[in-house]
């Protein structure tokens, strides 16, 4: 499922949820998101495309959250050394550099 393409949060905290997966914590910036989107990590020396598997928002399951809300993001066959506090989410069509 295509995600929205302005979507956009920086990671702020990683965790390993035994059984679960990976998550990822942040404000979405920018679009929304949805369970079952397409996304791509972007760090600054790689770029890795995943599945949302799963979305908190305020300690509640959701199944899409927008600009403005603080979100616990679970991502499918992603580890925690796949991923960095910093690490750019994105819509996978969203074309972004870094910058020095």
């Amino acid at each position: 499922m295509p995600t929205n393409p302005s979507f956009r949060m920086t990671v702020q905290e990683i965790y390993s949820i035994k059984s679960r997966g990976t998550v990822v914590t942040g404000q979405i910036e920018s679009g929304t998101i949805t369970v079952g989107d397409e996304i791509r990590i972007q760090s600054k020396n790689s770029s890795k495309t995943t599945v949302v598997s799963g979305i908190e928002v305020n300690r509640k399951v959701v199944t899409h959250a927008q600009k403005g809300d603080n979100v616990g993001i679970l991502l499918k066959d992603i580890s925690n050394e796949d991923v960095q506090q910093g690490d750019i989410l994105s819509g996978s069509e969203l074309d972004f550099t870094w910058k020095p």
